[in-house]
């Protein structure tokens, strides 16, 4: 049984869609612990509810964002995680942290990577009139929403859109995303070595799509 653990900094919702794929038992893992730099953030309360230990570091604490990292790692290397999995962490990692973690951290992005690195990412859809959204699942590296793409949830764009409803199809896209990328690491189908990810035994150059009519 692969061992994870969660960062997040908010309410938890793509902590909850793996959980919730745990205990359907489509996912053989175990969230050993889950981590946030917010002492109030709901997450925290959906991992004590379901018996996962938790943990708060402020980032409010230190004095720079090296120094939080490491307290971080100090937290986390005792659970020996075979995968960090970030869920609405929102934090800018030191190079030092991804480094420590290469190759066994991912994250997930709200566009359809390489689009749309950042924040605002649905505002800038919809000013673009792109046809396609959605969220991308990533291995994490130095660069911001930069490492290999795993898999992407596509959702269509609508000629009425507004932010808030292509951000809950988002969401809704992400919650079968993210638990499904997680699911292959623990089967052992999605491996990482010389800084290159693997589906499957075969080199990953493109990521694995998921459409919402498909979902």
């Amino acid at each position: 049984m692969r061992s994870i653990v969660v960062l997040i900094s908010g309410s938890g919702t793509n902590l909850q869609a793996i959980m919730d794929y745990i205990a359907t038992e489509k996912l053989d893992a175990n969230i050993e612990l889950v981590l946030s730099n917010r002492p109030n953030a709901y997450g925290l309360q959906r991992a004590a509810e379901a018996s996962i230990k938790t943990a708060v570091i402020d980032h409010k604490a230190f004095d720079s964002r090296e120094s939080f990292d490491q307290e971080m790692i100090k937290v986390i290397d005792p659970y020996k995680p075979d995968l960090i999995v970030l869920a609405g962490f929102m934090r800018i990692l030191s190079t030092d942290f991804v480094e420590h973690y290469e190759g066994r951290m991912i994250n997930i992005h709200p566009a359809l990577l390489p689009a749309y690195k950042g924040l605002h990412t649905h505002q800038r859809a919809l000013a673009d009139g792109v046809s396609h959204h959605g969220a991308s699942v990533h291995y994490v590296t130095p660069e911001l929403d930069s490492g290999t793409v795993i898999a992407q949830g596509r959702v269509p764009v609508m000629d009425d859109d507004t932010e808030e409803r292509l951000q809950e199809r988002v969401h809704h896209i992400e919650h079968i995303v993210y638990p499904e990328v997680v699911k292959w690491f623990s089967e052992g189908r999605l491996t990482y070595q010389n800084h290159q990810a693997y589906m499957d035994g075969e080199l990953l150059e493109t990521p694995v799509i998921i459409d919402q009519e498909s979902a």
